[in-house]
């Protein structure tokens, strides 16, 4: 049995309505959640899951894509319920994501602020503020592009630097499903960069979505969007 499950999350944040596609892969031996929604947001992945017949105990692993708060903001919550989860992350973002270096978002966002315009103030420090309150969390196991699991069947970890320092993206090579994190986002029914002007490196995030165009993918399923083709 292989499955590939794209949970669709929707919420509210003041007046601005969205949703987040946290991505299950369910075979015998593993169920692998990428991705786990912001803080807080553990009983909506569990409601998710409920949905499509599973449970938080079934969980083996949950991979982290990058330290982004909406990408990794339940993960302390969800390791400490099912402390049976082995926590993936790629090699570089190991130190932001357990908390031992400041996290580059957070960085970039303190940056930023005195250069806000007046209007802008006010969500600038509060933004910052949701990020340092992201609880840290051990990683388990941290992975290296090229690296090989046989999730689903055979999953391959590819490193799309850009977004963040060690983004990484999975290839699920027997699907041909790329799973893009916020490497790519699917806006008006194409691949577009997820938040461009958030890219720590615009120039290496737009090589990476190139780079995830090469593997001849017939569907993605991106954490901003949902999914493309299929």
């Amino acid at each position: 049995m292989n499955r590939i499950i794209l949970l669709e999350i929707p919420f509210e944040f003041g007046p601005t309505k969205d949703t987040i596609y946290p991505v299950v892969l369910q075979s015998d031996d593993s169920c692998v959640l990428v991705d786990c929604g912001y803080t807080g947001f553990l009983p909506r992945i569990e409601k998710a899951l409920a949905q499509h017949g599973l449970r938080g105990e079934l969980l083996t692993h949950v991979v982290i894509t990058h330290h982004d708060h909406d990408h990794m903001g339940a993960l302390a919550a969800l390791k400490q319920r099912y402390p049976q989860v082995i926590v993936v992350a790629g090699e570089k973002e190991v130190p932001f994501i357990d908390g031992h270096s400041k996290p580059l978002r957070l960085s970039q966002a303190e940056a930023m602020q005195p250069n806000l315009p007046p209007e802008q103030q006010a969500f600038g420090l509060a933004f910052s503020k949701i990020l340092k309150e992201v609880t840290p969390c051990p990683v388990d196991l941290a992975v290296k592009g090229g690296d090989k699991f046989n999730w689903c069947g055979g999953c391959e970890v590819i490193e799309t630097f850009g977004h963040t320092a060690g983004h990484i993206s999975l290839y699920l090579t027997q699907q041909r499903v790329m799973i893009t994190g916020d490497a790519a986002a699917v806006q008006e029914g194409r691949l577009v960069l997820a938040n461009p002007e958030y890219a720590l490196d615009q120039k290496q995030a737009a090589r990476s979505l190139q780079k995830l165009l090469q593997y001849g993918a017939t569907e993605f399923l991106c954490y901003h969007g949902g999914r493309l083709g299929g």
